[in-house]
């Protein structure tokens, strides 16, 4: 039995808990709520002293802060301020309390950090070069890319050299709210006064750091004291509009202890940094080095990589000291007025030894351009080879290693070690990695057994990688759309660059891939050979898009084969039917030349011809086929399509099927419109244009919302022989519960027993599903989206979401659906609307598109008169999306992405939709809600739920569009100012 030392505080004070060291005690209790902890600290002395650690208070503090942050002196009196604590109970004890008996050497450490000094901190031993008067190209020959290096004379003409200081600062932006950086998830912003204030009184280890990417916004006069030095003007980025491109510079302030702890800059790309006042130290490694204390995570599933990094402050406290000479880092001290260049993939860390004022951004220029595309291409393997170099190689790939490199890859393969996990050894030094400077020659190491070369890390990318279908890095700075968006806006803005472009396509797309599969469709079809201006997939679409000629090539793949394979069943369907009953939509759709399946087999591809109908012998192959089918029917049409959708919901019982061939590619071609996409035209069109375009995707809606639906034939087949979940009877999902909110209480009783035709069982199905988890999902997909309103949204929309459909009560006193779905596009957005000149045809180049444009508002014309450019919507595009459903759910993309939310432009395409949207309503609204116009009969709430229930971020476009619905207290307030326009729209079934 052990015998406690009388004079040892902790055995008595935390009983059983005594066997946890601090360091994971003072982590758990991070875990807890402001009033746990408080609760907790009077449990004993210990408990007391571990509960009003300041360290505690600040994460607690920072964690459920969001918004403005005001400093109170203290975290923990800041903290209680914020829960509106009375300052009466907030106050600390008068008397100092002491407790003998209790030592904690990590709290000793922690608080030594807080209250530590850098003064001796100060280092410049020479190994980081100073180079003034550096001319472009010694910058590109020596350095860029290579190694870092200080510049001395960059900012002396600026006029942040004078302007930027605290107390002017202070002067010009004092209610500025800035970003501030720190471990939180919480976006918190604090006025810069406030933040002055906190400086002066904190004593924290890791102190606030001012990390702004968006101060050009919120202070624009502070762009206009500083101009991109001349050695960094190269910025690819430059091609995307501003609010395109993905943050790249940051004005940077934090008092002495702050800074930045061990990084690779995102995306591989290169940063300078310029320091305008103060003194900061910093540490830097080649790629691939991780240094001693960091933990490299990395991500099976998409790549993200995650960094595990002490404090900078305690990195260089605690490990620096234990380094030996060979293991110590590249260092320097940058004093004011000197710009420090990192390259790409350079490990760095930064202590600010004073208070600091600096400003920094990161650029992609043509010597890393490859590394960020590389960077963002799918898989894991590469990413975690180009920051943590072959400690990142597993199993798997040593053996690819050992074969194509002259290197001994044992020493990497710790079997302690995962893909998810890959930790810098303390056990012996590491020979310092190469950095291929592109020549073949290794600078900065013995032997290559890493190299910073693109060629070497693109040998850890996976050979079958697929851009489109791959799950997206949440580290990446940007989407895959707008990555392929990027690099086709360089391949035409930068003509001279194109064969860096296509490397930098082939390894962030597999561009090569596309191109050859897109030159065998176009040779099996007598297709000329794509022009050099037509090697990269155009658009942001899901599916690779290519222009040759006035021939469109789309290749199916998103969502895998049956995905791909549905999709092209249901548009070759709809078609179809578009001819059948000669709708007059088919002059406003591309027309269709030919169509197939592309294949790879026995080492080469091959082509075969489908037209929609039957099942071809390669897809039967595959195992897609489910039930009885007709051979020239549409077995891949739309509704096989719901099914599948519905299954990948969860919203049907899944169906075991045999693993798809990969290497299947259905395709398309279809005739080029001539003119150009909205999305390019929409800043220079002329109100009038825009109120026509309005009114004309209000005939095309029309006239695809009157088309017949095909038959239910499959649909009722495979839906008795596979013992699917009718909810042809909906019933009330709450079970027993009685205690419904009394506003969806009367109409959802009614509906209890509510026949829903088959037509619109799978609809129900998939929303249902989406009902049961829409607070987790909001939560999920968070900012823009007010937390607030996703505490209430149980309140808002209808555990039945059956009740959105229009209802009528029949002869025998049951509920039926009043009309039946409709075919809907689902993604008519302004990338899939083109549009023509109206310019006389001989002013057309060869592609249709008008040669007389200009950049402005206005058009030369062939007569030489100045003239408003006038633009007419023609064509809709792209109906792989093509489903059923409720009509409104197309008013969703067609008013946030098209209308950008403006009423008048609903209200014109209302005018020439004419459908109605809602049945005529009836004694029964009446009785339930003693007015006509019940809460479920009202087309702004089923738009509105809709939205809600949406299996893509659409809220999030709501709250974007509209800024001030950031404040708004309930989702009628949100309903109403979005959807309002609908409710005074009259056509009735």
């Amino acid at each position: 039995m052990e015998i406690p030392q009388s004079n040892d505080r902790r055995h008595d004070a935390l009983g059983d808990l005594r066997i946890l060291p601090d360091e994971l005690f003072c982590a758990l209790l991070e875990y807890l709520t402001p009033r746990d902890v408080a609760r907790l600290s009077c449990v004993s002395s210990v408990m007391y002293i571990l509960c009003n650690e300041e360290p505690l208070w600040m994460h607690l503090c920072l964690n459920n802060s969001r918004g403005l942050l005001e400093y109170k002196g203290s975290w923990k009196g800041t903290t209680l301020h914020h829960l509106n604590v009375s300052d009466e109970f907030a106050k600390s004890p008068t008397k100092p309390l002491h407790f003998d008996g209790f030592n904690s050497l990590f709290l000793y450490r922690r608080w030594y950090r807080c209250f530590t000094t850098l003064d001796s901190f100060f280092i410049d031993k020479g190994v980081l070069e100073r180079k003034k008067d550096l001319s472009l190209e010694e910058f590109r020959r020596e350095y860029d890319v290579r190694k870092p290096v200080l510049l001395t004379d960059l900012a002396e003409t600026w006029p942040a050299r004078s302007t930027w200081t605290t107390d002017q600062l202070l002067q010009n932006y004092g209610d500025t709210a800035f970003k501030i950086s720190q471990r939180s998830s919480k976006k918190i912003t604090m006025r810069f006064t406030d933040y002055v204030a906190y400086m002066k009184l904190q004593h924290d280890e890791d102190p606030l750091y001012i990390f702004d990417d968006k101060f050009g916004e919120v202070a624009p006069g502070l762009l206009k004291d500083y101009s991109v030095p001349h050695l960094f003007r190269e910025d690819f980025f430059d091609v995307l509009e501003r609010d395109q491109r993905p943050a790249f510079r940051w004005l940077i302030i934090g008092p002495e202890r702050s800074g930045a702890s061990w990084h690779v800059d995102p995306a591989l790309t290169s940063a300078w940094n310029t320091l305008l006042s103060g003194r900061k130290r910093w540490a830097l490694y080649p790629p691939g080095r991780v240094p001693l204390g960091v933990t490299v995570h990395v991500n099976e599933e998409d790549g993200d990589v995650n960094v595990e990094a002490p404090s900078s402050l305690q990195w260089w406290l605690d490990i620096y000291p234990l380094l030996a000479d060979e293991d110590k880092p590249i260092e320097c001290t940058q004093l004011p007025g000197e710009t420090i260049y990192v390259p790409s993939g350079w490990w760095h860390c930064v202590l600010n030894l004073e208070t600091t004022i600096a400003v920094t951004q990161n650029f992609v220029n043509t010597s890393n351009f490859e590394f960020v595309c590389l960077d963002m291409a799918p898989g894991y393997h590469h990413k975690g080879v180009c920051r943590a170099g072959l400690l990142a190689v597993d199993e798997n790939y040593s053996v690819n290693v050992e074969k194509d490199l002259s290197c001994d890859t044992d020493q990497f393969n710790f079997p302690d070690m995962t893909r998810r996990e890959k930790r810098r050894r303390f056990s012996k030094p590491r020979k310092e990695p190469c950095v291929d400077n592109g020549d073949g020659n290794a600078t900065n190491g013995v032997n290559q057994e890493f190299s910073y070369h693109i060629n070497f890390l693109s040998r850890f990318l996976e050979e079958d990688r697929d851009h489109y279908n791959s799950i997206w890095s949440e580290s990446n700075c940007i989407g895959q759309r707008e990555m392929r968006q990027w690099l086709h806006k360089l391949w035409v803005v930068k003509p001279g660059i194109r064969e860096l472009i296509w490397k930098g396509a082939c390894l962030a797309l597999n561009a090569g891939n596309w191109s050859a599969r897109m030159a065998e469709i176009c040779a099996s079809h007598d297709l000329p050979s794509p022009l050099d201006d037509e090697r990269l997939p155009v658009g942001t679409g899901s599916n690779p898009v290519y222009l040759t000629g006035d021939k469109v090539i789309k290749i199916y793949v998103e969502g895998g084969l049956e995905s791909s394979i549905h999709s092209l069943g249901t548009e070759l369907e709809f078609y179809s039917l578009l001819d059948k009953v000669k709708s007059p939509l088919r002059e406003h759709i591309p027309n269709v030349l030919a169509s197939g399946i592309l294949f790879h087999e026995s080492g080469s591809h091959r082509i075969v011809p489908w037209d929609g109908k039957g099942v071809p012998d390669v897809i039967a192959k595959c195992d897609l086929v489910r039930g009885n089918c007709t051979t020239d029917g549409f077995h891949f049409g739309v509704w096989s399509k719901k099914q599948l959708e519905a299954r990948k919901d969860g919203s049907l019982l899944p169906i075991a099927t045999a693993s798809a061939q990969p290497r299947i590619w259905p395709y398309i071609i279809t005739k080029r419109c001539k003119g150009n996409i909205f999305a390019n035209l929409r800043d220079e069109l002329p109100w009038d244009d825009v109120l026509n375009l309005a009114s004309f995707l209000g005939d095309q809606l029309h006239n695809l919302h009157i088309l017949p639906l095909p038959s239910l034939h499959d649909l009722m087949y495979l839906e008795v022989k596979y013992e699917m979940i009718s909810t042809r009877t909906i019933h009330n999902d709450s079970g027993k519960d009685s205690n419904r909110p009394s506003g969806n209480a009367s109409r959802e009783a009614i509906c209890e027993n509510f026949s829903i035709p088959v037509e619109w069982d799978l609809f129900i199905k998939i929303l249902t599903k989406r009902r049961k988890n829409v607070s987790n999902h909001l939560a999920k997909w968070g900012s823009p989206i007010p937390s607030s309103l996703i505490e209430k949204i149980d309140e808002y929309i209808p555990h039945n979401v059956a009740v959105l459909l229009d209802t009528f009560k029949d002869k025998d006193g049951l509920y039926k659906v009043s009309k039946s779905p409709t075919w809907i596009h689902s993604d008519i957005m302004d990338d899939n609307v083109h549009m023509k000149p109206c310019v006389p045809t001989h002013c057309l180049d060869e592609n249709g598109l008008d040669a007389t444009l200009t950049t402005n508002a206005t058009v030369n014309g062939c007569n030489g008169d100045e003239k408003q450019r006038k633009w007419n919507p023609s064509h809709i595009l792209d109906f792989s999306d093509l489903s059923i459903g409720d009509p409104i759910f197309d008013l969703i993309p067609i008013h946030l992405d098209i209308f950008r939310g403006d009423s008048q432009l609903l209200k014109k395409f209302l005018e020439s939709y004419r459908l109605p949207l809602a049945g005529r309503p009836s004694e029964d609204d009446m009785l339930l809600d003693g007015k006509v116009e019940s809460k479920f009969r009202r087309l702004s709430y089923r738009a509105m739920c809709y939205c809600i229930l949406h299996e893509d971020n659409v809220l999030g476009a709501v709250f974007s569009l509209q800024k001030e619905l950031k404040s708004a207290k309930s989702w009628e307030e949100v309903e109403e100012t979005v959807w309002g326009e609908l409710n005074k729209y009259q056509v009735f079934c």
